[in-house]
């Protein structure tokens, strides 16, 4: 009997050691091999409520919202720039783009050795590779089109895509010279090879998860849907028929298209036994785009400072590490992925370019119960658009409307009801927060077109709201 008895006790202790040592290689990994891999599958021009996660009833996304159900939402994710190529720098940096003069879209300028994201920064690619990671990046770049600004020299080994901010999706020649191709690794690829870049992308994300699949990997696929122009194909125009406004229709085929590559992704994970201890995170690079996005409840599009044009579906998943099913709804941004991927293949920042972002696991494991930011900026234009968001509280100048404003977005999240005159203090204190972060940005490199398009934009909005008026209200009318 004593003997039995010190038999299962050895077996418990056993067992409770083993479980001991599992748990902890689960925590903290000992080896290269144990480290995570890391996916950011990022979209362009996608609507806050575009997902099935955040709401959407007409646009499913099943695949996408597997993310988020065996993952992390974020309510309030923001991107830092309401466009392009100065969100993708900030993004792949941890730091706002307005440090290193990238505020404006990246002319297309292939032969242009200055045109591109400061060589000076370094992205979260060098220092994956650096730590040991295979790395790779697929789809849209548009963050120098110069060899030297190229994913090769930026700390990625593999690359499959496109160098500017727009390309048809059947891979012909694009640009005005027709000189921007799709690229493996510095070779134009034929487009006879390619069949629907969104289909070409997560194909090529396949390839490269199965060649690497006994190595940790990141890989940044930057789709470039549902971005203009409206191409789809039958396959996926069939999954949004019931959808009766035709430039939503096709919209959202191309959103469909984007949603069964994440699947193919998740499975293939799940086949090779990689699923549970994969980081994936998934975002897109500005608000919804004027023409056929819904932005939800939110007030404006791509482009705008008002939270349809920043705020984002965003959310994030680690099986094996972080809560599953749940929503986080402190602000947070997506400089904060650069410092979070960091933390969890446990690599040290470079403390001679401090990062913006914060690493979230801490407050999404619920080890810290405070608000990663005190104070969120963006900065458009050298300043002739910018917006603070602190608490719940909001300040933001608009070229658009031509004035500044402050929302508390705990009661009024549309952005309706301008309180700047009521709460002059709170006005006051954002403006100074603003303008002591502005102090520490450089000038814009490069200009855009995006003031000459804010202008045109209000002025049709306007003409638009005015005709439909009768003509005796039309009279001295000020809207």
């Amino acid at each position: 009997m004593i003997s039995s008895i010190k038999t299962i006790a050895i077996l418990f202790i056993g067992l409770f050691f083993a479980c001991e040592s599992a748990e902890s290689k689960k925590i903290k990994p000992s080896n290269l091999n144990d480290k995570p891999n890391i996916i950011i599958i990022l979209t362009d021009d996608q609507g806050y409520a575009d997902v099935g996660f955040n709401g959407s009833k007409d646009i499913l996304t099943p695949n996408i919202d597997k993310i988020a159900e065996h993952g992390v939402v974020f309510s309030n994710g923001y991107v830092s720039h309401p466009y392009c190529s100065p969100s993708r720098a900030g993004l792949m940096t941890g730091r706002y783009q307005q440090r290193f003069g990238h505020e404006h879209n990246v002319p297309y300028a292939p032969k242009d050795s200055t045109m591109g994201t400061s060589k000076n920064e370094v992205f979260l690619s060098k220092k994956l590779k650096e730590a040991g990671y295979s790395t790779c990046a697929i789809g849209k770049w548009h963050l120098g089109d110069h060899p030297s600004f190229l994913p090769p020299e930026r700390g990625f080994d593999h690359w499959f895509g496109f160098s500017g901010g727009n390309m048809n999706y059947w891979g012909y020649p694009y640009s005005k010279n027709k000189t921007m191709h799709i690229q493996r690794n510095g070779k134009n690829v034929d487009p006879k090879e390619l069949t629907y870049l969104t289909d070409d992308f997560t194909d090529e994300a396949l390839s490269y998860i199965t060649q690497h699949k006994k190595d940790p990997f990141f890989m940044y696929l930057s789709y470039n849907a549902p971005h203009s122009p409206d191409h789809a194909t039958k396959k996926y125009l069939k999954k949004t028929e019931h959808i009766e406004y035709g430039s939503r229709s096709v919209y959202g085929a191309m959103i469909a298209g984007v949603d069964a590559g994440v699947g193919k992704i998740d499975s293939l994970l799940k086949t090779l036994g990689l699923r549970e201890n994969t980081i994936i995170i998934f975002l897109s690079d500005n608000g919804g785009r004027l023409d056929g996005a819904n932005n939800g409840h939110f007030r404006g599009h791509k482009g705008m400072l008002f939270e349809g044009g920043i705020r984002v579906p965003f959310a994030i998943s680690w099986p094996s590490q972080l809560p599953q099913g749940t929503t986080y709804n402190q602000p947070i941004t997506s400089l904060d992925i650069f410092g979070t991927c960091l933390a969890a293949a446990e690599i040290k920042a470079d403390k001679k370019q401090p990062l913006d972002g914060k690493n979230l696991l801490p407050y999404l494991n619920q080890n810290n119960k405070e608000a990663p930011h005190e104070a969120l900026f963006w900065r458009v234009a050298n300043g002739q658009e910018y917006a603070v968001r602190k608490g719940t509280y909001k300040l933001i100048r608009s070229a658009y409307k031509n004035k500044t404003m402050l929302f508390d977005l705990s009661k009024d999240e549309m952005e309706l009801n301008d309180i700047s005159l009521q709460k002059p203090e709170i006005l006051q204190e954002l403006e100074t927060r603003y303008q002591q972060w502005n102090n520490e940005l450089a000038a814009p490199k490069w200009t855009d077109a995006h003031m000459q398009n804010v202008r045109k934009e209000e002025t049709n909005v306007q003409n638009i709201r005015i005709k439909s008026l009768s003509k005796k209200e039309r009279e001295n009318i000020k809207l």
